[in-house]
């Protein structure tokens, strides 16, 4: 969303202003000195500078040190936390070892999706006055749908137990907010994706479009969405819709790409297997003093999997970035998974081996075991071109669905029998040079497993497969209890809201 944000960066910079300033961020509070949200929307360029505002929130994946891909690995089977040390992250940390509490989960998780929701309820709730041509206004109402449920389904997934707000609210109405059932929040991103989907556009064709939602990215949220909700019949055909013909172009043009580790080429942005990605860019001037803002475009977590100073000596290892924070870093169980396979290589830099035979040297961080997430890790020529902080600006979109994903999903949602799970399976493995092998749930996990690894989804994949005992329970997980965050305990203070079950 970064090419529309850097074309109206003075007006998007103003919404900004008056959207991120509320205590609580599902707030509308009035701004002194500036313009109010009642009278700002009076024209089609303020209405695209609140639809800018919105999808900022989507660099939630990627951006700043809370970030999702990075806050997820941790807790998952094949990532620790490592970084620097114990106290590196306390949030991070609590969530690798379960020891996270309502004091240590990061507040971000919950508040910055919740500014999201309430920057697209704001624009839903101003667009129907505003005069602007009935096709964009559909257009715009579609995409604050698809974002509102988009943040809806991190929040349920990650705290289950949330207000389920579909208007602005007012300073005196916020005390008295309960949360809803999780499945009053389903059916509400369920709803929101079916009426955003007729009103969003095939395929967007002029470059300063690019990360916007389209027609396949909600179908493929959509389908997501209704498996976790465990409507697997609906999940299966609405997925179908998106997968197309296994291993051939959909009916979108989508395809998977021929080179699996052509994903991870920074410069290879809404490639044909991209159906939804956070877009990230070296010349927002990100810096220190406001990092994890809205105004920080950067990917930090490239920066946070990297080797910590890094040297390469022989010619064997790879061109890489020299100083990151070795965050992420691989478990032994996960590297004896995938070292046989051919996306190990895209996958993992195995510097305890190239350290070993003299190629490369570097410093050991937490829970180091010389396996580092390598999806991510920025080249040199990634370097940011403006000014800012090197480490706050790389510019790799990271990807919040792709092809790969929701054919794995379908052959799930199809109980991992038949034909057409079958031929999902197998275009997945061969598109990386892998024989078919026979379909199964167990299959489908495994290849998921090694296809998707370190880009966020394993730790929800555990929880919804309901093996997140069996694969965590070392780690300190209770069932019951660790499937969802703590609320943190900011968001609790003088409401009506309740913590989540066993963080009391």
């Amino acid at each position: 969303m970064k090419n529309i944000y850097l074309k109206t960066a003075f007006v998007a910079n103003a919404m900004l202003l008056l959207l991120g300033s509320c205590k609580k961020d599902f707030i509308e509070i009035r701004p002194q000195g500036q313009f109010l949200t009642e009278n700002y929307y009076s024209n089609r360029d303020q209405a695209y500078a609140g639809l800018v505002a919105a999808y900022d929130v989507m660099r939630k994946n990627a951006g700043g040190f809370e970030n999702m891909i990075t806050m997820l690995n941790a807790g998952s089977d094949d990532n620790f936390a490592g970084g620097g040390g114990a106290t590196d992250g306390a949030g991070i940390q609590g969530f690798s070892n379960y020891t996270l509490n309502a004091n240590t989960v990061p507040r971000s998780f919950w508040s910055d999706h919740y500014q999201g929701i309430f920057r697209t309820n704001i624009l839903l709730q101003k667009l129907p006055n505003i005069p602007m041509g009935d096709a964009e206004k559909k257009r715009f109402t579609a995409e604050m749908k698809a974002l509102r449920a988009t943040y809806y389904f991190n929040l349920v997934r990650m705290f289950k137990n949330v207000p389920l707000l579909l208007e602005p609210l007012s300073t005196n109405e916020i005390y008295n907010v309960t949360q809803a059932s999780p499945t009053a929040v389903y059916a509400q991103i369920e709803k929101d994706l079916a009426e955003a989907i007729p009103d969003l556009p095939g395929s967007v064709v002029l470059a300063t479009e690019a990360g916007r939602f389209t027609k396949v990215a909600a179908q493929a949220m959509l389908g997501k969405v209704f498996l976790y909700d465990n409507k697997k019949t609906e999940a299966a055909a609405q997925l179908a819709q998106v997968n197309g013909t296994p291993g051939q172009p959909n009916q979108y043009g989508n395809r998977l790409l021929s080179n699996y580790s052509a994903l991870w080429v920074f410069t290879n942005k809404f490639n044909s297997e991209s159906l939804l990605e956070a877009v990230h860019t070296n010349q927002s001037n990100a810096d220190w003093g406001f990092w994890g803002s809205s105004a920080d475009e950067g990917n930090t977590a490239a920066q946070m999997v990297g080797p910590r100073s890094y040297v390469k000596v022989g010619a064997g290892a790879p061109d890489i970035y020299t100083s990151g924070w070795s965050f992420n870093v691989w478990t032994q169980d996960f590297y004896d998974a995938i070292k046989n396979d051919p996306r190990f290589a895209a996958s993992v830099l195995d510097l305890k081996t190239l350290a070993a035979a003299g190629q490369a040297r570097y410093i050991e961080g937490y829970q180091n075991t010389g396996y580092f997430l390598m999806k991510f890790i920025p080249k040199p020529s990634d370097i940011r071109t403006g000014g800012g902080a090197v480490e706050l600006n790389f510019q790799q979109n990271d990807y919040i669905i792709r092809l790969a994903d929701t054919y794995l999903l379908e052959a799930e949602a199809l109980g991992g029998t038949g034909a057409r799970a079958q031929a999902l399976l197998d275009a997945v493995r061969a598109r990386v040079g892998l024989p078919s092998v026979p379909v199964s749930m167990t299959a489908i996990k495994a290849e998921r497993r090694l296809e998707l690894a370190g880009e966020g989804h394993r730790f929800f994949d555990l929880v919804r497969w309901g093996d997140a005992v069996s694969k965590l329970g070392g780690r300190g997980f209770t069932a019951g209890k660790n499937e969802v965050f703590p609320i943190p305990s900011q968001e609790l203070q003088g409401t009506k809201l309740v913590q989540n079950p066993g963080y009391n």
